[in-house]
């Protein structure tokens, strides 16, 4: 490593205050690193170190105790402390032929200190030493974190941060894309390389399907380490950045790796919103193709190559609706049309690739629409497309954005022709979605919603339906504040069952029971028969539409004598 923020046992020994030390056993052990120094007469210690520590102890706790030192140095191994330094002369005359056969048998150094020699010494030395070289590790960060941020603003901004990377680290460094050509630095060997590559691309596999993803990935590799750190931006991962360790990696490798990754995820940003700015100049055709004002021939004129692949691959339209336009909440700098234009759409774009659709874009102020076209026929669409539809939401909802939306899908259609059907089906799933409680997604999913949002076309017809139907109802919760039509709602929703309705509405039985009987009165004796009851439920769905807010759900309190 080209910049040494490790400090082994062996670069300690050549310290002045180690001068007269010698060490007894472990000698294949010496690159053993040390992270700190504790003095530890206790024979209690699990929890008093956490490793690569070096202890210092003169053994006067073996005076009175039933441990003996063997035990007290296999326990130090387990603990996986970096050496075991014993002070001669008071408490030790010799070490133990025991305590060296175990610590020669796990490489664990074994350091005898000359009598009289100051601890106080030497954590004073070696401590300063430490803490100097974490400092010149961060300041040496800092120096290169402006060198990435300056490379990322040149041409060929990745290549150029690998190069720097390799020439800091003297590592093999490995840059892998989820699409286009990994990169190595130096390269290898055409065979290595793709061995090398392939192994990494089976981990990654095999962590996707992990709960855990402890960042970054470390892998051990044909006596060497792997470091492996994704590349994330926008809530997405877009490549892995990685290096090939000699040893176990330092704390100074996972830190340049996060560094450099962020300066790649900058990189690749920056990228994809002048790519984001192209395509939203190009795919203003997108507009007349939802609107049907376009042929094929100006579709193939757009699209030139791409055309062939998308005019046999099924595609359908999904809108989002932002309900929160007017309450964007951005810094004074930003406005809210770049903002969804191509913030936003940019995260809309990757989400739908990440998950194997193609997709083309176009916004009308609080709406978005996407053509997408579903580049894996083999898998199945409509669970990849909920992947898509969660992602979204939990991504504009977060924090940084607080985006309440409203999504909708129209049919899947081959090719271009039908992309207007399902444009207008994407949009009667959004105005369902305004009137429920419960949100649909998929065109398929309203049900007698479609009938009744296309017969709403149709001039009077179906408000006279509601009318012929319900009009008793609505007029009497309108002069009396009454709650019957929800009530006739829930009651039919569960299939005329009075102990689920009552509950579902928070009152008592018998308040539900003077509640139908209003209603029989009101729409005679027979509404409950099968004909009139189908008639009712779909009044009551064309109720939702017309007057949504007389079928708002109102958690009730209990109520003995209602209205």
């Amino acid at each position: 490593m080209h910049f040494e923020s490790v400090l082994t046992l062996s670069d300690v020994l050549k310290r002045p205050v180690f001068q007269k030390a010698r060490v007894v056993a472990g000698k294949n052990g010496l690159n053993r690193r040390i992270r700190w120094v504790h003095i530890l007469e206790v024979s209690q210690f699990d929890t008093l170190i956490h490793g690569e520590e070096m202890i210092l102890f003169t053994g006067i706790n073996f005076q009175s105790s039933s441990v003996s030192p063997v035990s007290y140095l296999q326990k130090l191994i387990e603990l996986n402390a970096s050496c075991l330094c014993v002070e001669m002369g008071y408490y030790f005359d010799t070490i133990p032929k025991e305590m060296i056969r175990l610590a020669d048998q796990h490489d664990f150094p074994l350091i005898a200190l000359p009598a009289g020699i100051r601890f106080v010494d030497i954590t004073q030395d070696l401590h300063s030493l430490i803490i100097n070289r974490h400092y010149h590790m961060l300041k040496n960060l800092e120096n290169l974190s402006r060198e990435f941020h300056r490379l990322t603003l040149a041409p060929k901004g990745i290549s150029n941060i690998l190069k720097l990377l390799y020439q800091r680290t003297k590592s093999q460094i490995i840059y892998v894309p989820l699409k286009g050509k990994a990169f190595l630095m130096p390269s290898l060997d055409p065979g290595e390389q793709e061995e090398l590559l392939d192994f990494i691309r089976t981990k990654l596999r095999l962590e996707s399907s992990s709960e855990t993803h402890p960042i970054p990935y470390s892998w051990p590799y044909k006596q060497k380490t792997i470091l492996l750190h994704p590349v994330r931006a926008m809530g997405q991962t877009w490549a892995f950045i990685g290096m090939l360790c000699e040893g176990k990696p330092a704390e100074y490798d996972c830190l340049i790796l996060d560094w450099s990754s962020l300066s790649i995820a900058q990189d690749l940003l920056r990228k994809r919103y002048i790519e984001e700015r192209r395509l939203h100049s190009e795919n203003v055709w997108v507009d007349d193709l939802l609107r049907k004002r376009i042929s094929e021939e100006q579709i193939r004129y757009h699209l030139g190559t791409d055309y062939k692949e998308l005019k046999d691959l099924k595609s359908l339209v999904c809108l989002i609706e932002i309900r929160n336009w007017n309450e964007i909440e951005l810094e004074p700098s930003l406005d809210v049309h770049e903002f969804i234009r191509y913030d936003f759409s940019l995260m809309i774009r990757s989400t739908f690739e990440q998950y194997g659709f193609r997709p083309f874009i176009t916004i009308n102020n609080d709406r978005i629409a996407i053509v997408a076209f579903d580049r894996k026929p083999a898998q199945p669409l409509k669970p990849r497309f909920r992947q898509v539809v969660a992602s979204i939401q939990r991504l504009g909802s977060g924090e940084k954005m607080g985006l309440s939306l409203n999504i909708g899908a129209g049919q899947s259609y081959p090719g271009f022709t039908h992309a207007h059907l399902s444009y207008q089906e994407a949009g009667q799933v959004l105005t369902v979605n305004t009137s429920q409680q419960k949100t649909f997604l998929f065109y398929e999913e309203i049900g007698v919603f479609q009938l009744i949002l296309n017969l709403r076309e149709e001039g009077n017809i179906l408000q006279s339906f509601v009318h012929n139907y319900l009009g008793p109802l609505i007029e009497h919760d309108r002069q009396k504040g009454s709650n019957l039509l929800y009530t006739l709602k829930v009651y039919l929703d569960h299939d005329g069952s009075k102990k689920e309705a009552a509950q579902h509405l928070f009152i008592v039985r018998q308040s539900l029971y003077y509640r139908l009987e209003k209603i029989k009165e009101l729409l005679g004796d027979n509404f409950m028969s099968p004909e009139n009851k189908l008639a009712l439920q779909v009044a009551l769905r064309a109720c939702q539409l017309f007057y949504p807010e007389l079928l708002a759900q109102q958690a009730e309190e209990t109520d003995p004598s209602p209205q």
